[in-house]
C-alpha cells in the first residue's frame, strides 16, 4: 500500500497530468470542437481537484505544520490555483467560440466583427498557466524538502 503522507506521486502524476493537457491545448483548434474544448475544461478541473485534495490531506496531516509542510501546502495552492484558473480561461474559449459561432450563423451577411480575445488567445493564456505547474510540482525546485 502507497505511503499516504508522501506527495511525491501525488505531485508527480499533476506534473504529468499538466504537461499533457498543455500539450493537447497546443493542438487543440479551438473554433472546431468544442466538444474537445469542453473535455479539456473538465482535465483541468480535475488537476485542480486533485491538488485541492493532496493539500486537505497534507493540512489535516500535523496540527503544527513545520516551515517545510507550509512551503508544500504552499506550492499545492499555487497548483490548485494554476489549473482553476487555466480552467477558467478555458470556459471563456469556450464561450467565446460558441459566441462566435453563433454571430457567424445569424450574420445576414458574409462579414461578421468578433469584438475581444479569440478563444485561441484564452487558450495560451491557460496553456501559459497550465506551463507554470510541473515547476510547482518539482520538490528540486524548493529550499528544502516537505515531502518527509
Amino acid at each position: 500500500m502507497p505511503d499516504s503522507t508522501n506527495p511525491v506521486p501525488v505531485l508527480s502524476r499533476i506534473a504529468s497530468d499538466a504537461s499533457c493537457l498543455h500539450q493537447a491545448l497546443r493542438a487543440l483548434p479551438a473554433e472546431r470542437d468544442a466538444s474537445a474544448l469542453a473535455a479539456r475544461i473538465t482535465d483541468a478541473q480535475d488537476l485542480a481537484g486533485i491538488a485541492l485534495r493532496l493539500f486537505l490531506t497534507r493540512s489535516r496531516r500535523t496540527s503544527r505544520p513545520s516551515p517545510g509542510d507550509l512551503l508544500l501546502l504552499h506550492r499545492v495552492a499555487q497548483i490548485a490555483k494554476a489549473a482553476q484558473d487555466a480552467a477558467a480561461e478555458l470556459t471563456a474559449a469556450l464561450a467565446r467560440a460558441v459566441e462566435n459561432q453563433r454571430r457567424q450563423a445569424a450574420a445576414t451577411s458574409r462579414r461578421v466583427v468578433l469584438i475581444g480575445p479569440t478563444p485561441q488567445q484564452f487558450i495560451e493564456s491557460a496553456a501559459d498557466l497550465l506551463d507554470r505547474i510541473p515547476t510547482l510540482c518539482d520538490a528540486r525546485e524548493w529550499p528544502e524538502s516537505p515531502c518527509q
